[in-house]
């Protein structure tokens, strides 16, 4: 029966990079036939004449969506836990989250100008994922048996969706930044958002997520004191978690209380994005520790 479950998984994840690489393509052309559109004044895509299109590169990424989400509990239920004891499910859920982030903010912001983008990293993460992070479905090993591996993972995997969507704003935002240094905007960047509008949505979904990542940080000590005895030992994804935190921390600070705005800030949140990529990748996979789960 297990064995069913994981080849579900595994059907659904390749069936969600299926439906993704259309919504990837379904976003690429709605794009590339808004940037044609829209008059000289207008400030954002007009997607009046690729509202067909769009619709369709909605639908799909919420369809793979869908299916990733699937994959996902068909992971858990074919191991018998939740699915996220390795590196493979850490990437296929956190894929998942950093969808789910774009749809939930897609729904009070415009952001589709960000779907191509989306689609692109989700791909990638995916790819990445099932070529060379997969392991077959396992027990979990003794110290992560706990009702904190719930608490503690999924906090930090929501924390990073919504991390990395603020981080792929702020890149958006240095770009076009960038671009308006050296002059006049092209004119398919004309239509993308203003800077102060990407600089306010980037810090706001950091302030929004920050605390959830603080409350993951304590469920991680309080967890390691039930698995090892101690509350912190200055492992390297424990000491990397606390950087991730204090660079963040700055971040807020440094927007609230010094009024940084614009390139600076943007700067310091993909600082602070690339500990948590660094923490992710490298220390998973290439660091040592007790936290060194990633199955490779």
């Amino acid at each position: 029966m297990s064995r069913s479950w994981a080849f579900a998984s595994n059907y659904l994840v390749y069936s969600a990079m299926a439906v993704y690489a259309i919504s990837f393509l379904a976003h690429l052309i709605e794009t590339a036939w808004a940037v044609k559109v829209p008059t000289a004044t207008s400030k954002t895509l007009d997607y009046k004449r690729t509202e067909k299109v769009a619709r369709i590169a909605t639908a799909m990424m919420i369809l793979g969506f869908v299916l990733l989400f699937a994959g996902v509990m068909a992971r858990g239920i074919s191991a018998g836990r939740v699915p996220w004891s390795n590196m493979y499910e850490f990437s296929i859920t956190g894929a998942l989250t950093f969808t789910g982030a774009y749809l939930l903010a897609l729904r009070k912001y415009d952001l589709r100008w960000l779907g191509l983008l989306v689609s692109v990293s989700v791909l990638l993460t995916l790819g990445t994922a099932v070529t060379v992070l997969y392991v077959p479905s396992a027990p979990l090993v003794p110290a992560l048996k706990s009702e904190w591996l719930v608490i503690h993972v999924s906090t930090a995997i929501i924390s990073g969706g919504v991390f990395l969507l603020s981080n792929v704003i702020a890149s958006a935002y240095l770009y076009l930044d960038r671009m308006e240094a050296k002059g006049e905007r092209t004119a398919w960047a004309k239509r993308l958002p203003d800077l102060e509008t990407l600089d306010q949505l980037s810090y706001r979904l950091v302030a929004f997520v920050f605390p959830l990542w603080t409350f993951s940080v304590i469920a991680g000590a309080i967890w390691a004191e039930s698995a090892w005895g101690r509350y912190w030992g200055w492992d390297p994804k424990e000491t990397w978690a606390f950087i991730t935190w204090v660079a963040y921390a700055a971040y807020l600070h440094a927007r609230v209380t010094i009024g940084w705005r614009g390139r600076r800030a943007a700067w310091l949140c993909l600082f602070a994005g690339s500990t948590f990529l660094f923490n992710y990748v490298y220390v998973n996979i290439w660091g040592t520790g007790k936290h060194t789960y990633s199955g490779l």
